[in-house]
């Protein structure tokens, strides 16, 4: 469906104007694509989830991580961030922007074979970068991978009549060879919003009582990162 979808998509923009670049050449190589992945999902999923994993990890994820840094989302993603379940480094991913209401939803192309899904499997514990108002900020979740879930319904309930969330969702469709439902529950501000604790604050002197500390020792956690691989 989803290769049909887009398929009419590049005929009909060639056929509103044929003299547009990439014209008709650009048309038939963009044709001939969309059946080699057909080609391909038919013949060897495992094939197909190889060379589009190599395709993200290596030119869209980080190009979409680079656009953030710098202010920019012209596809309305999110970044989601899970904890590397060998490294246990934070590992960051673009993904769909599927919040509805309290939850966001996540169609993960590949199924168990995403690197972020055997993440919160590992740990449920995750971060979402999106839109609050009109800034970006980091919200704090919990996933639950739903094997059972209809995940073509869900994705039809999330799009609704979001253009890029269309878009996305015809991209997941083409790509994807097992799709899989994740929903990320979304914890309020007063939930995610947790400072360091001092681990030792001492007064003058030596002594500890409570008041206001002289002196403050606060131990917080490891570095960010969001370079390597998923694990």
């Amino acid at each position: 469906m989803g290769t049909a979808v887009a398929l009419a998509l590049v005929w009909g923009l060639y056929a509103l104007d044929p003299g547009a670049w990439p014209g008709l050449a650009g048309a038939l190589t963009q044709t001939a694509l969309f059946v080699a992945n057909l080609v391909v999902t038919a013949r060897s999923r495992r094939t197909k989830v190889a060379v589009v994993r190599t395709l993200q990890r290596w030119l869209i994820n980080p190009l979409v991580r680079l656009l953030f840094r710098v202010g920019l989302n012209p596809l309305g993603l999110a970044i989601l961030e899970t904890r590397g379940r060998v490294s246990g480094q934070p590992r960051r991913t673009p993904v769909g922007n599927g919040r509805v209401g309290d939850d966001f939803w996540i169609i993960a192309e590949h199924g168990l074979r995403a690197g972020y899904v055997r993440n919160i499997q590992r740990d449920p514990h995750v971060r979402i970068r999106l839109r609050v108002g009109w800034r970006y900020r980091w919200v704090s979740g919990v996933a639950e991978i739903l094997p059972a879930d209809d995940v073509l319904a869900r994705q039809r309930s999330i799009v609704r009549w979001h253009p890029l969330r269309m878009l996305n969702a015809m991209n997941v469709r083409v790509l994807g060879a097992d799709l899989l439902t994740v929903r990320v529950r979304l914890l309020p501000a007063d939930e995610h919003e947790h400072p360091p604790e001092p681990l030792l604050i001492m007064e003058k002197g030596g002594s500890q009582r409570p008041g206001t500390p002289t002196f403050s020792m606060i131990i917080g956690g490891p570095p960010r990162s969001d370079v390597g691989d998923s694990r």
